[in-house]
């Protein structure tokens, strides 16, 4: 079970991603899977700029409050960005990328965070 404090934060970067316009947000809760981060909060954009754009909306929503990655990967190429916040992890994929790593199902038997706990009511979709 995740601590309210980095929950409260995976939910701030879900709805800056969701505020661009990404989907297909899943948060998957790997504490007890993995020793380097308590979640993970995966999510698709419709391409690399878009990909770009989640991960600034994402910086800037957090750094309001405080919290700034530790590492990140990709940004100079945005077809994968992922931030490292120390106790989650962000990654932002196009689809066809996220389709081919398919972390989703690589880290299957871990826990999902619940939508209502991401500030996300209904499973966001590329409106198909």
């Amino acid at each position: 079970m995740l601590d309210a404090d980095t929950l409260s934060k995976i939910a701030l970067a879900a709805g800056a991603a969701t505020d661009k316009k990404a989907f297909d947000v899943v948060g998957i809760d790997v504490g007890k899977l993995t020793s380097y981060a308590d979640a993970f909060l995966l999510c698709s954009a419709a391409s690399d700029r878009q990909v770009g754009a989640v991960a600034g909306a994402i910086r800037r929503r957090l750094k309001t409050e405080g919290v700034r990655p530790l590492h990140s990967e990709g940004a100079d190429r945005s077809d994968w960005v992922l931030l490292d916040f120390g106790d989650f992890v962000i990654h932002i994929f196009t689809e066809d990328l996220r389709a081919y790593y398919a972390l989703d199902s690589l880290w299957g038997d871990a826990p999902r965070i619940e939508e209502s706990d991401l500030g996300i009511d209904t499973p966001v979709t590329d409106g198909q």
